[in-house]
């Protein structure tokens, strides 16, 4: 099974951006952890600081070619309705994974206008939410 795993703006530089919130690992540490808890699933990495590269991730999982997304969408998750109309086309499962519990930080945080048209929303977990958006999503192939 194929799963695309797509990071938004800022993710690129976590273990140096305010590692209280969001931990020491670094995007790349999130990446091989992935890759050696599942050897057997062919993971495809995209992080872009940028809106458009994120849609055009999104727009590879029409194809059928994959099992499901996993998608910390960072900050975009608050306004960005051109990304969620790209994961509302998806056939697949989409799950929104935030490192932080975003509903215990600012009032802006707590709107997701990405979260219904995903299948489940994963957030406050650091990196193992991304594990549990795999499991999930292996689950229900």
């Amino acid at each position: 099974m194929r799963i695309l795993i797509i990071n938004g703006p800022n993710l690129d530089i976590l273990g140096k951006r305010e590692p209280e919130i969001y931990g020491t690992m670094t995007l790349w540490d999130i990446e091989n952890r992935l890759k050696e808890k599942f050897p057997k699933v062919k993971l495809e990495f995209y992080q872009s600081n940028s809106e458009g590269p994120i849609i055009d991730a999104l727009h590879k999982g029409l194809d059928g070619s994959i099992g499901g997304v996993v998608l910390n969408p960072g900050a975009f998750t608050h306004y960005s309705y051109a990304i969620r109309d790209a994961a509302a086309a998806l056939k697949v499962p989409v799950i929104e994974v935030h490192l932080s519990n975003v509903h215990a930080r600012e009032e802006f945080r707590r709107e997701s206008v990405i979260a219904p048209v995903c299948k489940g929303v994963i957030a406050g977990f650091g990196a193992r939410g991304y594990e549990l958006a795999v499991e999930f999503i292996l689950e229900q192939s």
